[in-house]
């Protein structure tokens, strides 16, 4: 054993290991969870009973422990926290002194660190690097006295080896997931080697070389590729998937919670293929490269839900870049009480969405989440008495209990022209995608004017900016008066990781700041997250809305003139009642749920 394992069975500390193979003993481990009061008499002596004659188990032994699926005493009589192997192993780090890691792939450099050892040395050991430097190689595992290969690994690579715990479920499956993709890679630029060293004989092989990018997109490497990348963005929660081309090497990223992650580098050449095969499953034009194409891609998760893509390329200096939007049916069509409303702003919502005929909007920079908002609440107006229509560019999710209508500007079907049919079909709801210009604009004033209520998106910063854009387009104000039934302005927030958030002083200016103009006394502590290996060290997991529900009242309605005055109209519909964003995400903030720092960066600043 090297030195520093020694220093954590000697000087009197707790012996977990068997001096034969170096490998965690499972009866001592059951000693010093009793001896710590974790686990009961009952619990150690069942599963020493169950154990005593099993030899040679390739478990490692806290996985056996976590597997009795056991409460943890430790956290009180009455608790039914489970004890878990994550536990266990924070527990084991603070009996031996060495630090538990969490393993998150995004930032993991997998061809740095797959250069390190072999699978099968890896495997041998079931060790995994984590981190390469120049000096120095941090090695995860999760048997810490086991340390045979550590003078040999060093000796190879002539670096310091650092030992950090890892969970051993971790090993077992980023062993097999960061080694098959480099093999993949590996694989396919092998593969562009040798295609671009080959003979071209005529130019019948020229064309047809250059038409297929001179890698096989069908190839195996290239599909093992992009079904992990896939599979990998489902799993990392990714709302969207980047693939950018440089000049040698290529980027993919992802977009999570809003925030976009550098995951993997590929050689351009390589990730030429991954786009091409991405097109062929897409039904887009492969031979293509010089025009912006959109397609879509149906596909299913792990749990083998279906999975939509949106999928949109445009051509750059080195070739094309692709991004693939991810549509999930459970994010799409949630339940209200999951969009992050309050009672009061749910209530107000849904007796807006109740009206006979008008119109509704809902604003917000694009990833806002006014998809989601506008498909869960069309679910629940879409009962088999009402005709509910959709004219869309593009269709976002396909949901059988609407009609919906694919915007196509190259037969020229555009949103007025696709309005101006829907009026024809005999519908109650009409749902436009986004009202662009004049003329869509007037064909959803025209039809909620005879009788039908319209549902639709603008891009404005918050609610009453509405008013001033459909006026800016030509709506005349009368006509607005006569038909607006009110503006829904949203943003998304990060919302607090719930492993690592801690209670945090207030600080009263940034308080202020976030609900000026309007007085409200600062709560007593507030939230932050510390951050953790399940939120990446960022402090946050998953979004939730933040609201600005203006309905038109009478007050309103009397302001609204050709020359708008911006100031005093949102004046009097917060006098109204309205919640400007900053308050509703101050009080997102007081319920510990995000913090003052995130809501102002997503939040427009007050006017007037």
């Amino acid at each position: 054993m090297s030195g520093n394992t020694a220093l954590f069975i000697d000087d009197g500390g707790p012996k977990f290991s068997d001096p034969a193979t170096g490998k965690l003993e499972l009866f001592m481990l059951l000693d010093e969870l009793l001896a710590d009061g974790i686990i009961s008499e009952e619990n150690q002596k069942v599963l020493s009973v169950v154990r005593a004659n099993v030899k040679d188990d390739p478990k490692n032994a806290l996985q056996i422990i976590a597997e009795c699926g056991w409460n943890n005493l430790a956290a009180g009589p009455q608790s039914t926290q489970k004890l878990t192997l994550d536990y266990l192993m924070e527990w084991l780090s603070g009996k031996i002194g060495m630090p538990v890691k969490k393993v998150d792939p995004l930032n993991i450099d997998v061809a740095s660190i797959t250069a390190v050892m072999s699978l099968a040395y890896a495997k041998r050991f079931n060790i995994i690097a984590i981190d390469v430097t120049d000096a120095e190689v941090q090695i995860g595992t999760a048997e810490p006295f086991f340390d045979g290969w550590e003078t040999e690994l060093s000796s190879v690579l002539r670096k310091k080896i650092t030992r950090v715990l890892i969970n051993p479920e971790d090993i077992g499956r980023y062993l097999h997931e960061f080694y098959n993709v480099s093999r993949s890679v590996l694989g396919a630029k092998n593969d562009q080697n040798n295609a671009e060293g080959s003979k071209v004989q005529n130019l019948e092989q020229l064309m047809e070389l250059g038409r297929k990018g001179a890698l096989d997109v069908n190839d195996q490497h290239v599909v093992s590729i992009v079904d992990w990348l896939l599979q990998y963005a489902f799993e990392q929660r990714a709302s969207d998937i980047h693939l950018e081309p440089g000049r040698q090497d290529s980027v993919v990223r992802f977009r999570i919670d809003g925030v976009l992650h550098r995951v993997y580098d590929v050689p351009t050449t390589v990730m030429a293929a991954i786009t091409s095969r991405i097109k062929i499953l897409g039904r887009m034009d492969v031979a293509e490269k010089r025009r912006p194409q959109d397609g879509r891609l149906k596909t299913r998760n792990e749990d083998g839900r279906e999975v939509e893509l949106r999928l949109s390329t445009m051509p750059t200096a080195f070739g094309e870049k692709m991004v693939m939007r991810v549509f999930d049916p459970d994010v799409l069509l949630r339940d209200a009480t999951d969009l992050g409303f309050t009672q009061r702003e749910r209530s107000v919502w849904e007796g807006m969405l109740k009206s006979p005929n008008g119109i509704i909007l809902v604003t917000g920079p694009t990833g806002s989440g006014k998809t989601t908002t506008l498909y869960t609440s069309l679910q629940q107006l879409a009962t088999p008495e009402v005709n509910l229509c959709t004219v869309e560019d593009p269709i976002e999710l396909v949901v059988p209990a609407f009609n919906q209508m694919q915007v196509q500007s190259n037969i020229d079907l555009d949103f007025a022209t696709g309005v101006r049919t829907l009026l024809r079909q005999d519908p109650d709801i009409i749902m436009i995608g986004e009202i662009r210009d004049f003329e869509t604009a007037q064909m959803a004033i025209q039809a909620a004017l005879t009788g039908h209520l319209v549902i639709s998106t603008l891009h404005t910063n918050d609610a009453s900016a509405a008013i001033t854009r459909l006026l800016e387009l030509g709506v005349p104000y009368y006509l607005l008066r006569n038909t607006m039934i009110g503006v829904l302005a949203q943003r998304l927030v990060r919302t607090l990781c719930s492993d690592c958030s801690v209670a945090a002083a207030v600080e009263v200016e940034a308080w202020n700041g976030l609900v000026a103009p309007l007085t409200i006394a600062p709560p007593d502590s507030i939230k932050a997250g510390v951050g953790c290996g399940k939120c990446r060290d960022t402090g946050y997991t998953g979004r939730v809305g933040i609201y600005e529900v203006m309905e038109m009242t009478q007050g309103l309605k009397e302001l609204i003139q050709p020359e708008l005055d911006i100031t005093e109209f949102r004046k009097q519909a917060i006098r109204d009642g309205m919640q400007p964003l900053r308050i509703s995400g101050a009080r997102k903030v007081a319920q510990g749920v995000t913090t003052p720092a995130e809501v102002l960066r997503v939040a427009p600043p007050p006017m007037g």
